[in-house]
């Protein structure tokens, strides 16, 4: 299995132009189709956007009126009515419309954004469900769960900060620089535009810089997950070697690449904030400088330069916010990007188009002159032709790598054949639709992983609609429903995580009570005991003859002594087909691969036998031993 995560960035999604086809790409869940509600919404927070805006713009001159009436030399009745109402009245209101009108915009826009959100998060999920197994055993669950979130997260960002900081602040620069060339002349308005024209060239460059330290820092975020969540999903494992100090080494290697990449990012951040602060300052200056000097030659009122100084300060906060608007929406759309490259991932196994739902009467399977690949240079099967009728069972044997589990896989359509074609009931499982095909199979595989959650839920999971009635019957079936009972919490006793609370022969029969509750026609026991002792191999062999009676069974077993019974084995080697037959005939054939097989695992299980038996007498024996011992101190002590 492929160790390597997906790379933080893709070539497709790298430049400056993919960037803006990503916002683009986002754009409709502005407007979403179908939805008036959700438009009339984008519309309200518009004309409440232009509205505080324009209240924002407005506010100072009150500052201007309030400042020369205090200053015009008027009687004292005068003057107190004018600082109350330009002052007090004007400014308070003004000040209260722009926080009204913002928050009445965040409110209004809240269910589209999240609505967004939503929509995209869950596509992503949908999409990552419909990728291949090849594509999941070639990536990183935390990894993957790592990109989503940041994804999600970003599209908040990106969507906010390009609607409601990016436009208006445009807006609010574009309506400063008017007032100040109407009121005072375009010198001033020009003084503005060098500002701002430099203060914008510092923060694209600045921020580009700052990008790739960025992806480094996601991408040392992304390994330092993905080994997080590996070595928790294998913490048996961790223990079984000892080797917890290790894990937390190759963690904290991970973390400090995290750390030198987080540190940059805040370092650069605060050369970022400086530069901005400088730049503002200094066009503030020069603008104040000019204020004053006009002031000085009576071309001027002292309300004139306060205006022009709250015009300023007014104009610092927008000004900031589009050099962090910038800013987030890079680093939005950075967070973005891996979540876009999942989606333009191709799904290797598609249904086709015009692909019909596949109807199944008889559950007849064929695999006809099949043939088979993982990698090009290494073939699995071929040429493999097989039939298993219906309502009867044929078993699968072979070495390890002959290509058992592959026929199992291949009949799920997790992969497409190279050459050859699968039916069930005559129709090609490539021109039906994925979703009718595995609802018609069931399996029970050798490795049972279920959810952490309830034994109730990871029963009902074979089908989600079962009343608990149908989900008791199912596990009464597959013997487990006393096991259950004996739970403090019973059917809503919770399993753990991957299960790990129960046996593996508790996990094995609520994978056969799901399996049992699907109710499919047709049946994979995939080395279903294989891992299990012999007691319990017995018990679960009973419960699956039970669930395979009527259905259409394939069985791939590693155990021989699973099979006798079925109603014909084949045995592969290689690939191909090298015997088939029933048990008794296969064994006939005292040269054959399938009697050698037997022979084997007869002779490792007389070893085992007597090595038990052994035990057994050893253990008895030291036992014998202890009572004589005891017996004798008993009879040999006087008080």
């Amino acid at each position: 299995m492929s160790r390597h995560t997906p790379p933080s960035t893709s070539p497709a999604l790298s430049g400056d132009g993919n960037q803006w086809a990503i916002l683009r790409d986002m754009l409709p869940y502005l407007w979403p189709e179908g939805h008036p509600g959700l438009k009339a919404r984008v519309v309200f927070a518009m004309v409440a956007l232009v509205l505080s805006k324009v209240v924002t713009v407005a506010t100072p001159y009150s500052f201007k009126y309030a400042t020369d009436a205090l200053t015009s030399g008027g009687s004292a009745i005068a003057v107190a009515v004018s600082v109350m109402l330009f002052m007090v009245l004007a400014y308070g209101m003004g000040r209260i419309m722009m926080v009204v009108l913002a928050q009445l915009r965040d409110a209004v826009f809240a269910r589209v954004s999240q609505r967004a959100v939503r929509e995209l998060a869950v596509k992503t999920f949908r999409h990552l469900h419909a990728l291949s197994l090849k594509f999941h055993l070639e990536r990183r669950t935390g990894g993957l769960s790592r990109i989503v979130s940041r994804g999600t997260l970003g599209i908040d960002t990106v969507l906010r900060f390009s609607l409601f900081n990016t436009i208006p602040t445009i807006l609010e620069i574009v309506l400063v620089a008017a007032i100040l060339a109407w009121s005072f002349g375009w010198s001033y308005a020009g003084v503005i535009i060098a500002t701002v024209v430099a203060y914008i060239w510092f923060t694209y460059a600045a921020t580009e810089w700052r990008i790739n330290i960025r992806r480094d820092m996601n991408a040392a975020d992304t390994e330092a997950n993905t080994k997080a969540v590996d070595s928790l999903l294998n913490f048996e494992t961790v223990k079984y070697f000892g080797n917890e100090e290790h894990e937390a080494k190759r963690y904290a290697r991970s973390m400090d690449s995290y750390e030198k990449a987080a540190v940059k990012t805040w370092v650069s951040l605060a050369f970022l904030n400086a530069g901005q602060a400088v730049i503002f300052s200094i066009g503030l200056t020069i603008v104040m400088i000019m204020s004053a000097l006009a002031v000085r030659a009576g071309n001027g009122t002292v309300g004139d330069f306060v205006m022009v100084n709250a015009l300023m300060i007014q104009l610092y906060m927008p000004l900031n916010f589009i050099g962090s608007s910038y800013r987030e929406i890079k680093q939005g759309l950075i967070d973005v990007e891996q979540m876009f490259t999942l989606l333009k991932v191709n799904a290797e196994i598609a249904d086709k188009p015009g692909a019909r739902a596949l109807q199944v009467q008889d559950a007849e399977v064929v695999f006809e002159n099949v043939n088979f690949a993982y990698d090009a240079e290494r073939p699995i099967l071929k040429d493999l032709s097989l039939r298993v009728p219906p309502g009867k069972t044929v078993a699968i044997v072979g070495p390890s790598g002959a290509g058992k589990s592959t026929i199992s896989r291949l009949l799920y359509r997790f992969y497409d054949v190279n050459g050859g074609r699968i039916l069930i009931d005559g129709q090609d499982i490539s021109q039906v639709t994925q979703v009718s095909l595995r609802a018609a199979i069931g399996m029970v595989p050798q490795d049972t992983v279920l959810f952490n959650d309830t034994i109730r839920y990871n029963i009902r999971y074979g089908r989600p609609d079962a009343t608990d009635e149908e989900v008791e019957a199912a596990a009464k079936m597959a013997q487990i429903h006393d096991f259950v009972m004996s739970l403090p919490k019973g059917y809503d006793a919770l399993v753990g995580e991957r299960g790990l609370k129960l046996s593996g022969g508790e996990k094995q029969r609520v994978s056969i009570a799901r399996t049992i509750l699907k109710g499919p026609p047709i049946l994979i026991l995939d080395e279903a005991t294989s891992a299990l002792d012999s007691f319990t191999e017995h018990q679960i062999q009973a419960a699956l003859k039970k669930v395979s009676e009527n259905r259409t069974t394939l069985v791939i077993a590693h155990r021989l002594s699973t099979v006798v019974d079925a109603d014909e084995i084949i045995v592969l080697d290689k690939g191909q087909v090298a015997e088939r037959g029933t048990h008794e005939v296969l064994l006939k054939k005292r040269k054959g691969l399938y009697a050698a097989m037997w022979n084997r695992q007869r002779q490792v299980d007389e070893v085992r036998n007597k090595l038990k038996q052994v035990e057994e007498a050893e253990d008895l024996a030291e036992d014998e031993m202890i009572g004589r011992e005891l017996v004798k101190r008993v009879t040999s002590y006087t008080p």
